[in-house]
């Protein structure tokens, strides 16, 4: 069943249950006869991520003998979504949620959350006007905030400086002074590096031929959109997406610049000279054998970009705790936690979105690889695209490109082709 879909059954079953606790005691639904287990699930499953929430948590329960038990729920990355909403509508949901960007439209629009604004605002020294405005944006409807935007994090390109010195190839400060550190440049290295070492040149993670939202930081380098901003009419065929994708397509089947469908390379184990992706993935890099750099993403014919993932964490109406969920997200983004947090997720502080304060917890990134890919890139960087009915959306979308996954793809008929597909649903 479809995202949207689920919501809505969701949205509706949670109408009905409303109505009858109105007509009953009027308490919120939850089981007030003792402690209670509050569950949040969580896309990660990375050991050094779980252990400080798991140490949040166990802080938090000293103070709130009320809460037995809290248990953070590591969803698979690839289905976390539909594994969300199938536990949401069938009466196994959590108490609190991790959303990810591209289905913000879709958990804000339907009424599952519980909006967080008042509780948020309330609670003692949390400083709600610290929240950056274009962080919380997505995760708004009207005044109401419907999920804390807990991770505001821009990409970036790692890079393995050994792996590019033994392919003689030259290091992104060096192109950087040259005014060179472009995609042309990236592709015809990452070109070089393949035919010299055997190994890939440029990675986009998380990519792999299935996640096509993440080409975002590769298109944003043409200005390229999928739809129009108000979502209506798709652009999936308009000539700066054209021309970005039949730049990506030649990279990958002529250049030989990134692997190709049914090929990996894994970055972090040295299988590749550069990858794309967020510092929360730094932790990677702990016990890594070769030396490395943090970079912003290279520029495009259109100029330097930026783009930026989001997460939110929201409150399920149905998870049959809410005041306490509230409580404890209020104390788990607090300004103490989301300075601890700021390790792998950047926060939507306004006070703590400095180069300084982001190194403090960041120990295997420098201040100026912060300042440059995380500060300058929440300031002028662009959310990953999303959509109200994004799974339908994504799933249709995913299915077009994969005749561009092809040696002689026509790149131009591909995309006309996928706007003719998908332009319906953007219309609803």
């Amino acid at each position: 069943m479809l995202i949207r879909r689920r919501l809505a059954t969701f949205a509706a079953a949670m109408s009905g249950a409303l109505v009858l606790a109105a007509c009953g005691s009027g308490g919120s639904g939850d089981d007030d006869s003792g402690p209670v287990t509050l569950r949040m699930t969580v896309w990660t499953s990375n050991a050094p991520h779980l252990k400080l929430f798991n140490e949040i948590a166990a802080a938090y329960r000293k103070t709130h003998p009320e809460i037995k038990k809290i248990t953070f729920d590591p969803l698979p990355l690839d289905t976390y979504t539909t594994a969300l909403t199938t536990q949401m509508t069938g009466g196994n949901a959590p108490d609190l949620a991790w959303v990810f960007e591209n289905s913000a439209p879709d958990f804000v629009s339907s009424g599952a959350l519980v909006p967080l604004d008042d509780t948020l605002k309330q609670t003692k020294g949390y400083q709600y006007d610290d929240l950056v405005p274009s962080a919380t944006k997505l995760w708004k409807s009207g005044d109401k905030l419907y999920a804390y935007p807990f991770s505001t994090s821009p990409f970036g390109v790692f890079v393995n400086l050994d792996l590019l010195k033994k392919a003689h190839q030259q290091t992104p400060d060096q192109l950087v002074r040259a005014g060179k550190w472009d995609w042309r440049t990236v592709l015809a290295e990452g070109s070089d590096v393949h035919r010299s070492t055997g190994k890939a040149g440029m990675v986009i993670r998380d990519f792999d031929y299935k996640g096509w939202d993440n080409l975002a930081t590769f298109w944003g380098g043409w200005k390229a959109d999928p739809w129009s901003a108000d979502g209506k009419t798709c652009t999936f065929n308009s000539k700066p997406m054209v021309d970005a994708m039949t730049a990506l397509h030649k990279g990958i089947f002529e250049d030989k610049a990134m692997p190709g469908p049914g090929e990996s390379a894994d970055f972090f184990t040295g299988d590749a000279a550069m990858t794309v992706t967020q510092i929360s993935r730094a932790s990677l890099l702990q016990d890594a054998t070769f030396k490395w750099d943090l970079v912003p993403l290279p520029a495009g014919p259109s100029g330097d970009y930026s783009v930026i993932g989001q997460a939110g964490i929201g409150v399920v109406k149905q998870g049959g705790h809410t005041e306490e969920a509230e409580d404890f997200l209020a104390y788990f983004t607090n300004p103490q936690n989301s300075a601890k947090l700021a390790a792998y997720f950047p926060p939507p502080r306004a006070s703590q979105l400095t180069a300084e304060n982001l190194a403090r917890t960041n120990p295997l990134l420098k201040e100026d690889q912060l300042d440059s890919v995380v500060v300058d890139g929440v300031k002028k960087g662009v959310d990953k695209p999303g959509h109200t009915g994004q799974a339908e959306l994504a799933q249709q979308v995913r299915a077009r490109l994969d005749a561009l996954w092809k040696p002689n793809a026509d790149v131009k008929g591909v995309l006309d082709d996928l706007c003719d597909n998908i332009s319906p649903l953007l219309e609803k």
